[in-house]
């Protein structure tokens, strides 16, 4: 044990028993003295003392010690809600005014931690503010005794306090909140959203636009939604109520909803006036009307190929016997059915998501009226391919009907049934649904596929050719027409790829390009701008039938536009990329096209209340005994060091603790009673009784 530095130890001569049994047996030689009332008793006691002393060998400990400083840290919010008015601007100058009184004191040293921005580095999740996190970390090496006390400069919005039982600090924490106490505010809540949908269906969300703290009865707000980055559409809505939103997915993949409130009579941002959420289109099934004009050898492979799509329902017919026909075969004879005209071109022909014609020539079975019917339901955004056959270049062609208003290329009338190598077309190598087909040899060099040899020429007054035939001319034309598209291939021998002739060709890969092309497929559009999140980086792709440097706009969640130059990469794309530096959502725009990706939250936590509120580290500041304080434009508290068993905080101070810890460099031993000095004592005090005695 020690006091002030010092301490006494023992290194006794003889083992403790043996001590303890000498001071036993001269307490009771004492004890008989006593009763006999023996002279010179107490120069005995003083003796045997002594000599006990000399057994036990005391001697004085002094210890040499080095003083330790004790460590305050100081943590400073660097999140985004920080950035609302004037916060940033009052952190900045209390932790100057901190760090400077703070260092004044010679025993402490300070530590400083920036906690709560965004980490390009790191993973994004929503965590939210984890200051007291950032303050573990900082303590981690320092001993509890050394710990002095603890400042969070903040608006108070932290996410990491653990409950009072499991706070790891035990010295003083104090608060230092940047703004003023009944801030107003108004935020937009999606309180459901679903993160998928069928295409073409509506789905259900439900949103709700708070006052905080409270909004004035009946008030009314203007909501404002734009679905990936196409124009907007407002109304009215109640403050204060959940109200529901029926939004229809137009397209498998990615959609992506903005949500935008107006301003409410007190604003402290608009940053969570603003949502975002995202939902994945999937299509349920892909109804397809397959329509063959006669028996023939490719007919087969057509339907192979869309049965073999699990995700394809298919409806096939093949007319084997026209109208017209007239071999006097008995009708119980027949096993035909009857081709239910009306029913598919007329009463269910929006339901089909794609109707082909192969190799179908104009006859009486399909009246005008329902090819008129076709027609208007590309228009209105439905999907037609046409495997044109022989019978395309005669006055039986499907050109001639109310149908050859939608198709983009007119026959001359010339069919060639010469050997021909289909090639992918310039155009089509910067096309998604042709470029870098397997077995193409790109950059001039011939398909590694085999020929077909029946090639119906025609002239493309629109659309684009992907693939040339015969001699070069247009095979393959892809072309929209209103909200629809339309795809014409001007041969019918696509077959001989699936028998194998030559080596065979890609035709599954192409037709399943070319049927969702039609069906609107994002990553098949020749003409889009992409951004996706890959990592911790921003990626934006465009794709262009034309060459195109033209730099992008990048705008961040917080705001901030960034230029980025595109690099050309393969086929008709161009690439490039930039760090992600926050969680929400990035536009980019070229000019003409906008794409959005969502990184992290699109509606962090951080953002769901901004006031400036002392509730959340109250239970943390009381258990360790510290104090809040609303610094605002106000003026900061006192700073004082204060005993560990004294209050830590006042009304306008705040207190850390000097603990006066120390490090022992080195002891030195000073016996208390020299051996010989000892010697001569007990002797001296024998002699002094025996005297006694004698008398």
């Amino acid at each position: 044990m020690t006091i002030g530095g010092y301490g006494i130890a023992a290194a006794p001569l003889l083992p403790w028993a043996a001590i303890i049994a000498f001071g036993a047996l001269a307490i009771l030689l004492l004890g008989f003295g006593a009763w006999r009332r023996a002279r010179g008793l107490l120069w005995r006691v003083l003796a045997l003392a002594l000599l006990l002393l000399i057994l036990v060998n005391p001697s004085l400990i002094e210890e040499q010690r080095q003083p330790q400083h004790d460590v305050a840290v100081v943590v400073v919010d660097d999140s985004p809600s920080m950035r609302i008015g004037e916060r940033r601007h009052y952190a900045a100058e209390a932790l100057r005014q901190v760090t400077e009184r703070l260092r004044r004191f010679r025993d402490l040293d300070v530590r400083i931690v920036h906690a709560g921005a965004p980490d390009p580095n790191a993973a994004f999740a929503d965590d939210g503010t984890r200051l007291y996190t950032a303050l573990t970390r900082a303590l981690a090496d320092v001993p509890r005794q050394r710990v002095a006390g603890a400042v969070m400069i903040t608006d108070g919005e932290v996410h990491d306090v653990p409950p009072t039982g499991q706070l790891a600090l035990s010295a003083p924490l104090h608060v230092l909140l940047t703004g003023r106490p009944g801030e107003a505010d108004r935020r937009l809540v999606v309180k459901d959203a679903p993160s998928f949908g069928l295409v073409g269906k509506e789905v259900r969300l439900v949103v709700r636009v708070e006052d905080l703290p409270a909004a004035a009865p009946d008030a009314e707000a203007r909501l404002t939604m734009r679905k990936d980055g196409g124009p907007p559409t407002t109304r009215l809505v109640p403050v204060g109520e959940d109200v529901p939103l029926d939004v229809t997915i137009d397209h498998g993949g990615p959609n992506v909803f903005e949500l935008q409130v107006g301003s409410g009579p007190h604003e402290l941002t608009l940053d969570n006036n603003r949502a975002a959420f995202v939902v994945n289109g999937v299509r349920d099934r892909l109804k397809v009307l397959l329509v063959s004009g006669e028996p023939h050898q490719g007919e087969r492979t057509w339907r192979n190929i869309l049965k073999s799509d699990p995700s394809v329902d298919l409806i096939h017919f093949t007319i084997l016997r026209p109208p017209e026909k007239q071999d006097g075969t008995p009708i119980r004879e027949l096993s035909l059915i009857a081709f239910p005209i009306r029913e598919l071109f007329d009463v269910k022909i929006n339901e089909f998501d794609l109707i082909i014609f192969d190799r179908y020539r104009r006859r009486s079975i399909l009246p005008p009226v329902y090819l008129e019917n076709i027609a208007r339901y590309v228009r209105k955004g439905g999907a037609l391919l046409e495997a044109a056959g022989p019978t395309f270049g005669t006055p039986l062609s499907l050109y001639r009907t109310p149908l050859g208003a939608v198709l983009p290329a007119e026959p001359t009338g010339n069919v060639y049934e010469q050997g021909f190598l289909p090639r992918v077309t310039a155009l089509g190598e910067r096309d998604p649904v042709t470029a870098g087909l397997p077995g193409d040899g790109g950059d001039g060099t011939a398909p590694k596929w085999g020929r077909w040899f029946r090639y119906v020429e025609a002239v493309p007054h629109r659309g684009d050719t992907v693939m040339s035939g015969y001699d070069g001319k247009p095979l393959l034309v892809l072309d929209r027409e209103g909200d629809g598209r339309v795809a014409q291939l001007l041969s019918d021998e696509m077959w001989l790829w699936t028998r194998g002739f030559e080596g065979g060709g890609p035709q599954a890969e192409l037709l399943r390009r070319v049927v969702y092309w039609l069906m609107k497929e994002p990553d098949l559009e020749e003409n889009d701008l992409r951004a996706t999140v890959e990592g911790n980086r921003l990626v934006v792709t465009r794709q262009s039938l034309e060459p195109d440097d033209s730099p992008v706009h990048v705008t961040g969640p917080g705001g901030t536009l960034e230029i980025l130059k595109l690099a050309p990469t393969h086929g008709g794309q161009s690439s490039g990329s930039l760090p992600i530096t926050e969680s929400g959502l990035y536009r980019v725009t070229d000019g003409k096209r906008t794409a959005l990706a969502a990184a992290g939250a699109l509606n962090p936590i951080e953002l769901a209340d901004v006031r400036t509120t002392d509730a959340k580290l109250k239970p943390a500041v009381e258990a360790t005994g510290g104090g809040i304080f609303w610094i605002g434009p106000g003026p900061l508290p006192d700073l004082r060091r204060v005993d560990p068993d004294r209050s830590s905080a006042g009304r306008n101070w705040m207190g850390f603790r000097a603990n006066g810890d120390y490090i022992v460099t080195g002891i030195q031993e000073i016996p208390l009673l020299p051996g010989f000095l000892a010697l001569l004592l007990a002797l001296g005090a024998f002699i002094a009784a025996w005297r006694r005695e004698g008398r």
